[in-house]
C-alpha cells in the first residue's frame, strides 16, 4: 500500500541549548555546557494536507534531545499534536511528525527520529503560538507543560537589536533562518530549562519528499 504524499506550508521555529550561532547548524559539535543537545520546535502550518486531509492552521510542537550531536544517536523526542484537530488530522500529522510517510532521510523529522531510541506518546493539547520572522519575537506553550519565548539578540554593550541571518542553500529544513535568543521550560517526561540560548524561525515549505527549494 502506497502511503499518502503530504505537503506543509507555514513558519516554525525551534530553540535549543547551545550559544547563539549553534555549531550544528555547521555541522560542528553542540556548545551547551554539558555538550549535550536539547530542544523545542514548535510549527504553525497555514496550508498542509496529507492525502485527502486538511491541515489548514493547524499546529505541532516537539521537545527532546540528544546527550551529545545529534548523529551520535540514543535521543528521545515527545510531540504535542494540535487538540482542535479531528481524528483523522491527529493521526496524519501524527504520522508526519514521527517520520512514518516520509521518503527516507529526506526531512529533519526524518532525521531526528532516526537518530532516537525513545519516542514518547504524542500528547494532544491546545498549543498557543504567535511568531514573527521579521522582528525575531516568538511565543509558544503548552500549558502546564512547556512554555517558550523568543527575541531579538541584542548588543551587550547598547541593547540594541542584533540581527544575524543563517543561509542553508542545501539545509533540510530550511534554506534561511533568523537567529534569536529563546528561553524554554518543559517539566513533562522531556525537561528543558535554558535562557538566551540560541533561536532560530523560518519559513516551512515540506512535503513527504524533502525540503521545497524556491528559486
Amino acid at each position: 500500500m502506497t502511503a499518502p504524499s503530504w505537503v506543509l506550508n507555514g513558519i516554525e521555529y525551534g530553540n535549543c541549548n547551545c550559544d547563539y550561532g549553534c555549531p550544528c547548524q555547521f555541522n560542528g559539535r553542540p556548545s551547551s555546557a554539558d555538550g549535550s543537545c536539547r530542544y523545542a520546535t514548535f510549527t504553525q502550518i497555514y496550508e498542509g494536507r496529507y492525502g485527502d486531509v486538511n491541515l489548514d492552521g493547524l499546529r505541532f510542537a516537539w521537545i527532546g534531545g540528544w546527550s551529545g550531536p545529534v548523529h551520535e544517536g540514543g535521543g528521545e523526542i515527545l510531540t504535542f499534536i494540535d487538540a482542535r484537530a479531528d481524528d483523522r488530522q491527529r493521526n496524519a500529522l501524527q504520522r508526519t511528525v514521527l517520520n512514518e510517510d516520509t521518503e527516507e532521510l529526506k526531512t529533519h523529522y526524518a532525521v531526528f527520529c532516526a537518530m532516537c531510541t525513545t519516542i514518547h506518546e504524542p500528547i494532544y493539547a491546545l498549543i498557543e503560538m504567535v511568531v514573527d520572522m521579521e522582528t525575531r519575537v516568538a511565543h509558544a506553550e503548552v500549558p502546564g507543560i512547556v512554555v517558550s519565548d523568543v527575541e531579538p539578540v541584542r548588543n551587550p554593550v547598547t541593547g540594541k537589536e542584533h540581527r544575524a541571518q543563517i543561509v542553508l542553500p542545501e539545509g533540510f529544513a530550511s534554506t534561511l533562518m533568523e537567529t534569536a535568543s529563546g528561553t524554554v521550560k518543559a517539566t513533562d517526561r522531556v525537561k528543558l530549562d535554558f535562557t538566551n540560548t540560541f533561536a532560530g524561525i523560518a519559513r516551512l515549505h515540506m512535503t513527504d519528499q524533502g525540503i521545497v527549494r524556491h528559486q
